[in-house]
């Protein structure tokens, strides 16, 4: 296969983040050889990825690979790979959410799921930690449509809604919900919850970082004070959860939360794991709403987290919020998660690597 000719590219807009979408057949097999040619696709490593066509943020630097399932119950299966910027690393050490909102479109689009009248559910199956997402994906007349009045936080305009499901989420990356045991550890004399609802995530209250909470990202990584705090709990955190050395992974992500100030469940700023989050990612959304659950974890003690076995949580970001809706099981423990998010086709053609 002659990579230097093209390879064939949808570039999509998934919830708050940008990628772009590959069929695996079109990629390399190996994957020391696939991750070279993304680097090069992307433009990595450069902080303006000026020769490829990341768009110098961790968040616009993602790539979703997708293929027909061989799975029973499951449509397509989903691999998604971070691409760092500055750095020659690409890792599957995570999921992502938002990117995970494109994958139905792409699936149907390219035929690997038949579009139904109306809307089309497509089950998906996240190679990055073995769970199932269920995705539902508007196709009036048996055709994808972009077009809705569903709005998203982040996101300007409009768009059709995709309701995601995510089941048996719980320890996806570490094995368990609270990888330690234990709902509170302390680190650096910091109380953490360390947890793992879809996305391996560092809670703690921003009080105990000394800041408030309220700051902008842009702010916050100008504090190199904060970021050193932070990666030091953070690359003690890795080992404790499960996760190896962390050093040149983007997992854990390093969420400090405060109250909520806009009538939400709680306020979160997260480092995913060096760069503040304009928003908040899908799955880290789930865990820190999870986190919100848990009597006596540092989240908990500054949440509105409501009442009943259903509960809509408005976890606030810097550019807004993002509602997780909770379903408990009699026990009070959580069950399962869903989310609404949007996404848009930006750009479907062919896409050239660097010449070696």
């Amino acid at each position: 296969m002659r990579f230097e000719d093209g390879i064939t590219c949808t570039w999509m807009r998934g919830g708050t983040s940008k990628g772009a979408y590959f069929l695996k057949e079109d990629l390399p097999s190996d994957p020391a050889e696939r991750d070279r040619l993304l680097l090069s696709i992307m433009g990595s490593p450069d902080p303006r990825q000026i020769d490829g066509i990341g768009g110098a943020d961790p968040l616009t630097s993602k790539v979703a690979v997708v293929s027909r399932s061989e799975r029973d119950g499951v449509d397509v299966d989903y691999l998604f790979l971070q691409v760092f910027v500055d750095r020659p690393v690409v890792t599957d050490a995570q999921n992502c959410g938002n990117i995970l909102a494109g994958v139905g479109y792409f699936a149907i689009e390219r035929g690997l799921v038949a579009a139904r009248p109306d809307v089309t559910p497509v089950a998906i199956f996240m190679e990055n930690t073995g769970q199932i997402a269920v995705a539902r994906i508007s196709t009036p007349g048996g055709r994808v449509s972009y077009r809705g009045d569903a709005r998203i936080d982040g996101v300007p305009g409009a768009a059709a809604a995709v309701p995601i499901e995510f089941k048996d989420t719980a320890g996806s990356s570490c094995g368990a919900l609270l990888p330690t045991g234990n709902v509170v550890d302390t680190i650096d004399g910091v109380e953490v919850t360390m947890i793992d609802n879809g996305m391996p995530c560092v809670v703690m209250r921003a009080a105990d970082m000394g800041i408030s909470g309220t700051e902008a990202p842009e702010a916050l990584e100008a504090d190199a004070r904060l970021r050193d705090r932070l990666e030091s709990i953070r690359l003690q955190c890795g080992p404790l959860m499960n996760l190896g050395d962390v050093a040149e992974k983007s997992v854990p992500k390093m969420t400090m939360v405060s109250p909520p100030r806009h009538g939400g469940a709680i306020s979160t700023r997260t480092f995913i794991p060096h760069r503040c989050h304009k928003t908040i990612g899908v799955l880290g959304a789930a865990s820190v709403a999870t986190a919100c659950l848990l009597d006596g974890s540092p989240a908990n003690a500054l949440a509105d987290a409501g009442a009943g076995r259903e509960r809509s949580l408005a976890i606030e970001h810097p550019t807004g919020e993002m509602t997780v809706v909770v379903t408990l099981d009699e026990t009070g423990a959580v069950d399962r998660t869903a989310i609404l998010r949007t996404a848009r086709k930006l750009m479907d053609g062919v896409v050239y690597p660097r010449a070696e």
